[in-house]
């Protein structure tokens, strides 16, 4: 080949070099993201921490992967996030259980939720709802919460509740009923509010507080009967159900997840995350899957998302202390 024709050649010769190599920096520069589940698959957290996968994806330019680690109330999920090394990509879909009520519940917390955790989005607050199983209500003839309570108050032991494990928030709603109307239920944990549900349907269990999410496709299809919510507004999903504080004073719990980064994730990607996270939960699409599932999607900074978890952690540390809850 003559000199000519080889200069002539260069500059493509550099371009589909260059068109080689694009792919193969492209695949070493690209990241997975990881979002821990510390609970089964199927409930709302999982859902939700699905649909922000698949939402967020493009605005990260990242593969997302929701990884399912459930145990001790969430607390093995949220451990491994919080002890997770630097670069590893790994967020938490955390919850009131795993920032709020178990550290106040667990001897030795392996981590501390407040220092070991930057809160990122609050993705949603949801009510939870006191249910019983339609048949047991109907031979029992219990149609509200005052009835349950007098039905266990001359019946000390005989109904049992479950929950989605110690330390959960059914778990505590439970105990707080306990301890508000001095009376007594047995507690029957579960690995998951998802099989809680299932053993209140199956009728192995009598009563149940569950999110609103998740119970609400069994209350309209008239398989559980909803008793009260457990805050002291009404929930528009549920308008003709009274707060469980209309005949319990001072009853008032509810439910929130969000995601959230281990703390040596830097603030600049914590803002990343939070956008792309908070444009992912209200795209119209996503409202409606959110809507279907009885709750809308929150917008908080991050520095608001940190007030209200540092604020909800001490809330449940003086009820808990106040209530005298303890685990099983």
């Amino acid at each position: 080949m003559s000199r000519s024709m080889l200069m002539k050649l260069t500059p493509f010769l550099m371009v589909v070099a260059l068109a080689a190599h694009l792919p193969l920096f492209a695949q070493t520069t690209a990241k997975t993201i990881t979002i821990v589940v510390p609970y089964p698959a199927g409930g709302p957290l999982d859902i939700s921490a699905r649909i922000l996968a698949e939402g967020a994806r493009s605005k990260l330019d990242s593969t997302i992967i929701v990884d399912n680690k459930p145990g001790a109330g969430g607390t093995i999920g949220a451990n491994q996030v919080a002890k997770s090394a630097a670069g590893s990509n790994q967020l938490l879909m955390g919850a009131v259980a795993t920032h709020a009520a178990n550290p106040w519940l667990m001897p030795n917390y392996p981590f501390d939720p407040l220092r070991d955790f930057k809160p990122v989005s609050l993705v949603a607050q949801i009510p939870n709802v006191l249910v019983i199983n339609a048949d047991v209500a109907a031979k029992l003839n219990i149609r509200s919460t005052a009835d349950l309570v007098a039905h266990i108050k001359k019946n000390p032991g005989k109904l049992n509740y479950s929950s989605g494990g110690n330390g959960s928030i059914g778990h505590i709603a439970g105990e707080m009923l306990k301890s508000l109307t001095k009376s007594s239920m047995v507690h029957i944990p579960y690995l998951g509010a998802g099989p809680a549900q299932l053993g209140l349907l199956s009728g192995q269990v009598d009563v149940m507080f569950d999110n609103l999410a998740s119970a609400l496709p069994q209350i309209r299809a008239g398989k559980l009967l909803a008793l009260g919510v457990t805050t002291q507004k009404r929930s528009e999903a549920l308008p003709d159900v009274p707060p469980i504080n209309d005949s319990i004073k001072g009853f008032d719990v509810s439910t929130w997840f969000g995601i959230f980064a281990p703390s040596h994730v830097a603030d600049a990607d914590v803002q990343k995350y939070a956008t792309a996270f908070a444009d992912a939960m209200n795209a119209p699409e996503n409202k409606e899957k959110f809507s279907k599932m009885g709750f809308t999607p929150e917008r908080l900074s991050p520095a608001e998302f940190a007030k209200f978890v540092q604020t909800e952690h001490a809330k449940y540390g003086a009820l808990i202390k106040a209530a005298g809850i303890k685990i099983d």
